[in-house]
């Protein structure tokens, strides 16, 4: 279980991070009409602080709901992204079967977290 929970932590750090070195795929991806730079800024601090969350046995059940609405906050973006590839500047590259193919992925990362996180 330590492994499973450190891994997430890595992962969620390391996506959290990215939304500041690397912001403009993340950015273009927010659908309207929420504000660009501040939701991918708010992501990727809410995105650390989860992950950095479930590392201590006194915040980690915080942690995992914490991480799990975020994902679940997340997910339209995911969706708009399948639906209007056109609007995403470089989404028009990805196959379309493949945005598509990523949305389940979102109800397995909750289950990971969920897992992760049981003591």
């Amino acid at each position: 279980m330590r492994l499973l929970r450190t891994a997430l932590a890595a992962f969620f750090t390391f996506a959290g991070i990215l939304h500041f070195v690397r912001p403009r795929p993340y950015e273009a991806i927010v659908p309207p009409p929420f504000p660009k730079k501040e939701s991918v800024a708010i992501s990727g601090v809410a995105e650390a602080f989860g992950a950095h969350a479930v590392l201590h046995p006194a915040t980690r059940r915080g942690g995992r709901w914490w991480l799990i609405a975020l994902l679940l906050a997340v997910f339209p973006a995911n969706v708009w992204m399948a639906l209007s590839p056109e609007k995403i500047p470089g989404a028009g590259k990805i196959p379309r079967w493949a945005l598509w193919a990523r949305l389940p992925l979102q109800p397995l990362a909750m289950l990971w977290v969920w897992r992760a996180t049981r003591d």
